[in-house]
């Protein structure tokens, strides 16, 4: 008479399936656990900070962007300008 399969997995069938997920990214090079906690916190992080800003630290905000981005050179790929 045989022996039924056991249901349960070897631990090292258990270790090496975790291995692989967390080493296989999907098609577009990002983790899915790490995409779903980015957005967890993504989604609600900047609607509660621009309810925290005064009108006054908004404009101040704006105003390093807008500088930051305009003084920097822009290099193109490989070829330095």
């Amino acid at each position: 008479m045989q022996k039924r399969p056991s249901k349960r997995k070897d631990i090292n069938e258990i270790a090496s399936s975790i291995l692989e997920d967390i080493v296989s990214a999907s098609e577009d090079g990002k983790y899915p656990h790490a995409v779903i906690l980015g957005r967890r916190g993504g989604l609600k992080g900047s609607k509660a900070r621009a309810e925290k800003l005064t009108s006054e630290q908004r404009k101040e905000i704006t105003r390093k962007a807008t500088q930051a981005r305009w003084s920097t050179e822009v290099q193109f790929g490989w070829f330095p300008f």
